[in-house]
């Protein structure tokens, strides 16, 4: 998302934990600009780990900065844990739960405080498939993204008409580090289902230019996503827990 905003001329504020990778992608995309070729991009990094409760109020409140207005706020800081939940290590489900869903509802109430008051603004929570059922061998991660799904869509009801726009992505299975930092990077999955990176990013960002208030990148989740409503809960629920089996 970062490059492709950056492709479009617009400006960025890049926050993630590692420094390093964000100031070698600040330079990467500070001109990368293909509508102002000659006019770097200002790329702003902003170090933060979003468990953290005191660096999570320094984005908070760099998104309230009426002097540096935010327009857009990407809410996709997230991971997964997978296993039998009596298993894992509970601060680590807990650590799962304040970046998944506390941040994103922290940095979505800073960012809709500065965004009313201009009478403007976007924001765009991504949530994933693994909300729209329960998912038996990763339960903390689908339950976080399903308080994504329907605090998302809650949003953006309550801001129709204000001016700021809140839309929510759910994407399935994407070529990202996600895999591998869950510990699932050698599983079976089917190349099929996989999405690339950059395709699921351009939809999220036109789902959010156009104000949807729910969008699934890629035919086969969409078709998936909507299965999931037709199914009884019991049927969908076992079929997800003997998928993990296999996995």
């Amino acid at each position: 998302m970062a490059r492709q905003l950056a492709a479009e001329g617009t400006g960025l504020v890049v926050v993630a934990r590692d420094t390093a990778r964000l100031e070698e992608l600040a330079k990467e995309i500070a001109g990368a600009s293909t509508t102002a070729p000659s006019v770097d991009v200002e790329v702003e990094v902003l170090t933060a780990d979003l468990a953290d409760p005191t660096q999570l109020a320094d984005v908070e409140a760099r998104l309230r900065d009426a002097g540096r207005p935010v327009d857009l706020l990407v809410n996709n800081a997230g991971f997964g844990t997978y296993g039998p939940f009596a298993d894992l290590s509970i601060d680590g489900e807990e650590r799962e739960i304040r970046v998944n869903v506390l941040a994103v509802v922290r940095l979505a109430h800073a960012a809709l405080g500065a965004m009313r008051e201009r009478g403007s603004g976007t924001i765009l929570n991504v949530s994933s498939v693994a909300g729209l059922q329960a998912t038996p061998g990763n339960a903390t991660y689908g339950a976080t993204k399903a308080f994504v799904a329907s605090f998302s869509e809650a949003l953006h009801e309550e801001t129709l008409g204000s001016g700021v726009q809140v839309s929510m992505v759910l994407p399935g299975f994407t070529r990202t580090e996600f895999q591998e930092r869950a510990g699932i990077g050698g599983r079976k999955i089917p190349s099929f289902a996989w999405q690339d990176a950059e395709t699921c990013a351009r939809q999220a960002l036109d789902a959010a230019r156009s104000n949807k208030p729910f969008f699934v990148p890629g035919l086969l989740n969409r078709t998936a996503a909507a299965t999931l409503d037709l199914l009884p809960r019991g049927l969908t629920r076992r079929a997800a827990a003997r998928f993990a089996q296999r996995l």
